[in-house]
């Protein structure tokens, strides 16, 4: 495998990105733990609520609130050794990566001193105030890729919200791939989204967000940033984006590859668990139009918040009726961290429903049933779980809205944040379809839809996943979205007004031949297809990559493919073959060149038509 790049205020991709060409023997050495771990407390109890009537006057079995379980765990600034219990945590979750641990790391708010918390996989730590700045951490949250040899690109499925850093160094380290948001962060310093060495990296996503800093993405092969202030950024490498973000470059695509928008057309930042008092509640943000810089500049957010007497705190063992109980009584569902296994969908049908994951929650339908499935109703807020297939195929993993929805939820959309998907990869698992949005005005901020390529159960048939994506409904808005490595179409988009920013794009790296792609007379799927009966649609920041390692002859025609007319238009878009393994012979439709020979360098096409 090619060296990684050198490090400079400009780097370059040395060679191609193979996830799985190092594999699981390439983890190095554990980094030393620090001090010995004395653990901390698990979450306290929160208040239960008596059995009483729900909302429509029956009786309720299912209790709202509770504990949240022994794998959220909270720290104040008086908890002894918060460092000990941090690094045996990162040393269980470091390389992880298929594993079964699942962990949220909260801290109460105030100032904590000396601290280098390391996430490794499934981790998520977060403050509980309702600002980033009511939790200090004189320190750093880190992610970097020792385990790894150096390279990030497998660095998935962890995150961190709401808090304030002071980095010890002037600059924290946060150098992730797909799965890891950066949320409500205010980094008193620099960001740097590298490794150390300046390894491969293929991330990532950052919103409401302020770096009073430079942000230094380096190795980053690409990056979106929304709704955010950076006090400046440094490269680019193939596809940054940003929208509404203070202090971002000017658009520049091609060169330097900066796709800019002044604002986000449609935002709503994702629900968080705070602490009012000794209470846990959760907020909801407030929806924005036209959105720029943070949501909680003055110090307070705007939206409402819901006490946690209002959820159902559901554990790793509650079966799908339990679950659906718990909502046909009106309750929310606050998933503590863990795996939870389903015998049949759990159906969200009453407006306002909020769904939250602690921990990378883990959503497995058993029997070829669907995960989750949402009502064409308003205001239902998703966010913050994974959903992995079962070995039996599910034609659909995630429903939101039914076949045919039609309601308009402009005033009150679905939102879907940080909500990921995967097939294969932790064993055998098929979809035939993994995210299908029918309803109006959702929107989609944040989703990593992921037809493995590595780890157990991954084969051409084996964990055959045709469609990742596929939107039916109209006037839907989707802001960072990566899709990887399916059979079929890794994006089908058929309702009108639809709009995308930012995109990040595998094609399947195990086609066995030409054939096994062949689109009727087209080579190959586009990773990207609007509909040809669309007549409005818009995207920015989109690029599709190929790196057909089993067969390096395979030729894909275009990453993206869309009807022809003035009201469908696209800005920014790039292909690249990754080291010659398979060719694109256009970028979108019949426009725009050709990849050529080994140089990973990308087509563009700056608009389209």
């Amino acid at each position: 495998m090619p060296s990684s790049p050198t490090p400079s205020p400009t780097p370059e991709p040395s060679g191609v990105r193979r996830r799985s060409l190092l594999g699981a023997a390439a983890a190095a050495p554990v980094l030393a733990s620090l001090a010995g771990a004395e653990s901390a407390a698990a979450a306290p109890a929160a208040t239960t609520a008596s059995a009483g009537a729900d909302p429509a006057g029956g009786p309720r079995a299912l209790p709202g609130g509770g504990d949240l379980g022994p794998n959220v765990i909270v720290f104040d600034p008086s908890t002894a050794n918060i460092q000990g219990r941090l690094d045996e945590i990162f040393k269980q979750q470091e390389s992880a990566q298929f594993g079964t641990g699942r962990y949220a790391l909260l801290f109460k708010p105030g100032t904590y001193s000396g601290l280098n918390a390391q996430l490794g996989f499934y981790t998520s730590i977060a403050g509980l105030g309702l600002s980033p700045d009511d939790t200090t951490i004189n320190g750093d949250v880190t992610v970097d890729a020792g385990w790894f040899d150096g390279n990030a690109t497998q660095n998935f499925w962890r995150s961190a919200e709401n808090l304030a850093l002071v980095p010890v160094s002037g600059t924290n380290r946060w150098a992730v791939s797909q799965a890891a948001p950066f949320r409500r962060m205010h980094v008193r310093g620099g960001l740097n989204l590298a490794p150390d060495g300046y390894g491969w990296a293929s991330g990532g996503y950052i919103a409401d967000s302020r770096i009073d800093g430079t942000v230094g993405p380096y190795s980053q092969q690409q990056w979106y940033t929304r709704d955010s202030s950076v006090g400046g950024w440094l490269n680019a490498v193939w596809n940054m984006v940003f929208s509404g973000v203070e202090g971002a470059p000017a658009q520049s695509f091609p060169e330097p590859p900066y796709t800019t928008l002044e604002t986000t057309p449609v935002s709503r930042e994702k629900p968080f668990l705070y602490l009012d008092g000794a209470e846990y509640r959760v907020f909801l943000p407030e929806k924005r139009t036209d959105a720029r810089g943070v949501s909680w500049g003055s110090g307070t957010p705007r939206g409402t918040s819901l006490p946690l007497t209002q959820f159902y705190v559901a554990k790793p063992a509650d079966s799908a009726a339990t679950l659906n109980q718990a909502l046909e009584e009106g309750l929310h569902l606050l998933l503590t961290p863990g795996i939870y296994h389903l015998d049949r969908t759990v159906e969200v049908n009453r407006a306002g429903t909020v769904v939250l994951g602690l921990g990378y929650a883990t959503l497995i339908p058993e029997g070829g049933v669907t995960a989750l499935k949402v009502a064409d109703v308003d205001g239902v807020r998703l966010a913050g779980f994974l959903v992995d297939a079962g070995p039996v195929n599910s034609a659909t993993l995630l429903e939101v809205g039914p076949e045919g929805a039609s309601a308009d939820h402009s005033a009150n959309p679905t939102t879907v944040q940080d909500v990921f998907v995967r097939i294969g990869g932790a064993g055998p698992g098929k979809a035939t379809t993994s995210l299908v949005v029918n309803s109006r005005h959702t929107i989609v901020d944040h989703t990593w839809v992921w037809r493995a390529d590595h780890g157990d159960g991954v084969g051409w048939e084996t964990n055959r996943a045709d469609y990742g994506v596929v939107v039916n409904g109209d006037d839907v808005l989707i802001t960072g979205l990566f899709v990887e490595h399916f059979n079929k179409y890794d994006v089908q988009w058929n309702g009108e007004r639809g709009r995308t920013v930012f995109f990040q794009n595998e094609k399947a790296y195990d086609a066995p031949d030409q054939a096994a792609i062949q689109n009727g007379s087209v080579k190959g799927y586009a990773a990207y297809k609007v509909a040809d009966d669309v007549a409005e649609h818009e995207g920015w920041g989109l690029g599709s990559y190929c790196y057909y390692n089993v067969n390096p002859s395979i030729v894909q025609h275009h990453g993206f493919a869309a009807p022809n007319r003035s009201g469908v238009r696209f800005h920014g878009l790039l292909v690249v073959s990754l080291g010659g393994n398979g060719q694109y012979e256009c970028v979108i439709n019949d426009t725009g060149s050709p990849t050529s020979g080994t140089d990973t360098v990308p087509s563009k096409v700056v608009q389209y038509p």
